[in-house]
């Protein structure tokens, strides 16, 4: 290991984590944004620094200084598909490209200097072409060795050839990126890493071990890694040019069968399976359709020539158009057809069920839903998909068919087989504020605390695996039938006034009716309450505060309500 590292050139994208929320999730990095991991900022927009947010800080701590601050979860796999198209755009211009980390890639330098006319012109030209290819803005560093080329890169600087020792010198031991290390060298009187490269090899590698060796070599410039080249996906598309339009679904039937067996044979070649399907179609008038298919399983060769058949019928049909806003189907005839494997998994096969295989029903209901998708459009068939959340209209997101069922709150989601008990019919004696926590169902009690502001602590809850829930949760059981649209209600006590909510969660009297809309009045039974919530009180505009009851009618109907700016709500059925 001796000789002086390779000249490295690398491109570093600022903030990454934020712009790939921009990118995939639509979060705009332009306003102040926090990236969190562990409840601690990890990354943070240009407008949040000035705000002073920094790296490290608690999530309350960042709001703290930030109160209009956009939190979003850590998600390496969001920053390594958004990471994708700009690394293929550097395959564009050079060879050998090692991804370093999600928003930072590496080349050796030797080769673009040579033809893109020296080390400056490459980094310029590089930048440019990432910037106009993904609107993305970078840095480039040039230095000896990948270690420093990635700090060399923070400030947009060429190192030249053989400076890298003296570059380095200079800087804190913190460029390491070892806290620990960091932290004891600082008290021992080492704050620089020139400080550091100083110290003899030996007697760092005694009393910091291998890891501290290793930073050693890197501080003294010695960095000898050699470059991990990534190897550029294989292009997986098939496409099928048509001299004659296609405007008859038989015809465009008997070319699916043919591209999804080409398909099917492409990525049997690579050890691959389709788990995600684009179909791409561009009429003689240049019109372009697109539709992407998702599965549960792998998509066999029959299986994509199915769906494209589906969809070809849906198009060609003309039943997908569902608005006037745009031609009920295209507008002349196909001439060009391309599948595209948006998302493969290695081909391992599936896993049978317990008792064999998962049954032709399944599959038969599968092919039915899918082929109405493939008339009415995705959206035309949903499942209902579980998550977190304070409300229960919060913890319900609706997914189109075959979609990955992912939720878009995390947290624990209420069981679903969880039994839903009747209510007590007899009425809470006194006023509930004095008593937040007595249970309203029978049976079952609900752990003290479940009347409690959100910021005086977590209501108790039934969650699996003993996970805490959302602060300001309702308690299980969940209600059966959630209102798409809550209803307008009134309630009075036993002497017909109107019941209100103070600011302080004090009850005027116990309910004794309720009035739904214009229907009749119905006598309370038993209620508990409120669960408060007091949401984004930091943001005006996004505030939202709002105490909840359970009440149980005379009748037997138990009823989830919501009081909001003095305003009672019925928001679900018990059942």
């Amino acid at each position: 290991m001796t000789g002086t590292p390779a000249r490295t050139l690398l491109l570093w994208c600022p903030d990454w984590p934020v712009l790939a929320a921009e990118i995939v999730d639509g979060v705009p990095a332009t306003g102040p944004v926090a990236v969190l991991h562990a409840n601690r900022v990890v990354a943070c927009s240009e407008r949040a620094r000035a705000e002073g947010v920094r790296r490290g800080l608690r999530k309350r701590e960042a709001q703290g200084r930030c109160p209009q601050l956009t939190v979003v979860d850590y998600d390496p796999g969001r920053d390594a598909r958004a990471f994708e198209p700009v690394v293929a755009a550097v395959e564009e211009l050079v060879a050998g490209v090692e991804v370093v980390r999600p928003g930072a890639c590496a080349v050796a330098a030797r080769g673009p200097s040579r033809y893109l006319g020296g080390e400056e012109a490459a980094a310029e030209r590089i930048i440019e072409h990432v910037a106009q290819s993904c609107l993305v803005e970078s840095q480039v560093g040039i230095a000896d060795g990948v270690f420093a080329a990635g700090l060399a890169a923070r400030s947009g600087r060429v190192v030249p050839p053989g400076g890298t020792p003296e570059f380095l010198a200079g800087l804190p031991v913190e460029a390491l990126g070892r806290s620990a290390l960091a932290d004891l060298l600082r008290r021992l009187g080492v704050r620089s890493l020139g400080d550091f490269a100083a110290l003899p090899a030996g007697d760092v590698l005694a009393r910091f071990g291998f890891d501290g060796a290793l930073a050693h070599r890197l501080a003294a410039g010695r960095d000898h890694r050699p470059l991990a080249v990534r190897q550029p996906p294989a292009d997986l598309t098939v496409t099928a040019e048509q001299d004659e339009p296609i405007d008859r679904v038989d015809v465009a039937a008997f070319v699916a069968r043919a591209l999804a067996e080409q398909l099917h044979e492409r990525l049997a070649g690579h050890g691959l399976a389709c788990t995600r399907l684009g179909i791409e179609a561009v009429t003689e008038h240049g019109q372009e359709l697109h539709r992407v298919w998702r599965h549960d399983g792998l998509l066999t060769a029959a299986a994509i020539a199915d769906r494209v058949r589906w969809q070809l019928d849906g198009w060609l049909s003309g039943s997908s158009g569902r608005t006037g806003a745009r031609p009920a189907r295209p507008t002349a005839g196909i001439i060009r057809l391309r599948l595209i494997p948006d998302g493969v998994i290695a081909q391992a096969g599936l896993q049978a069920g317990l008792w064999g295989e998962t049954g032709e029903e399944r599959e038969r209901a599968h092919r039915a839903l899918s082929r109405v998708q493939g008339i009415l459009g995705p959206e035309a068939v949903v499942t209902a998909v579980l998550g977190g959340g304070r409300s229960p209209a919060d913890q319900v997101r609706l997914v189109p068919w075959g979609d990955e069922r992912l939720p878009t709150r995390p947290g624990p989601a209420p069981l679903p087989g969880e039994p839903i008990a009747r209510p007590d019919p007899a009425p809470l004696p006194g006023a509930p504020i004095a008593r937040p926590g007595r249970a309203l169902l029978s049976g079952e009690s609900i752990a003290s605390g479940g009347g409690r502001a959100v910021s005086a602590g977590r209501p108790a809850d039934h969650s699996a695996g003993g996970v805490p829930p959302w602060p300001g949760r309702l308690p299980a059981p969940a209600p059966a039938v959630v209102l798409p649209s809550p209803l307008a209600a009134t309630v009075h006590d036993a002497a017909g006034e109107a019941v209100v909510i103070s600011a302080r969660l004090a009850v005027s009297a116990p309910p004794a009716r309720l009035v739904v809309g214009t229907g009749r009045p119905a006598e309370i039974v038993g209620w508990v309450g409120p669960w408060p919530v007091d949401e984004r009180w930091w943001a005006p505009a996004e505030a939202r505060r709002r105490a909840r009851f359970q009440v149980c009618l005379a009748d037997g109907t138990a009823l989830l309500l919501a009081v909001e700016g003095g305003q009672w709500l019925v928001e679900a059925i018990y059942d």
